[in-house]
């Protein structure tokens, strides 16, 4: 179950125009055309069902229309970025920074580490990830479905022990 004490109900203002609040049941058939709108390989309803159930997951809006989500955990004083994505029509506005922002916040005096695994041929996600702090300290070898056949993950952490 998800750590309650991390889930702040109210809306919170991400950028103007945009608000982030935690996810709900209902919001999952939009979670799902988000996923498919931005990767072959989609989680499936019953996996973002299990994410609302089980984990921190929160949905990006504009006004009432969902156009990205933010799912991530915490054990301890280790957290993991689950997925995050902003509908394909709304990339490019800093959003995808938006939602990882307000992620390193919510864990920055509870947690030591961040992880998260990223395809290897995600550039832009890449490139988010390392001007956040993100480092590379692994691969996990055919990890993801692809095109053609499987791909690797890059294994990356975000040290906040420093502050």
């Amino acid at each position: 179950m998800a750590d309650s004490s991390l889930v702040d109900n109210s809306l919170v203002a991400i950028k103007a125009g945009f608000t982030l609040r935690p996810a709900i049941p209902d919001d999952i058939a939009g979670l799902v055309k988000i996923e498919s709108d931005v990767t072959p390989f989609p989680w499936n309803a019953k996996q973002f069902a299990d994410s609302l159930q089980s984990h921190l997951s929160y949905v990006l809006c504009k006004g009432n229309r969902l156009v990205g989500f933010l799912i991530f955990n915490q054990v301890l004083d280790e957290a993991e970025l689950l997925n995050i994505a902003v509908k394909t029509s709304f990339q490019g506005e800093g959003l995808g920074a938006c939602l990882l922002d307000y992620c390193l916040a919510e864990i920055s005096g509870s947690a030591v580490n961040l992880f998260l695994e990223v395809r290897v041929s995600n550039f832009p996600a890449i490139a988010l990830y390392e001007g956040r702090g993100f480092r590379h300290v692994g691969e996990r070898r055919a990890y993801y479905h692809g095109e053609s056949g499987r791909e690797d993950a890059l294994i990356m952490r975000c040290d906040l022990s420093s502050g």
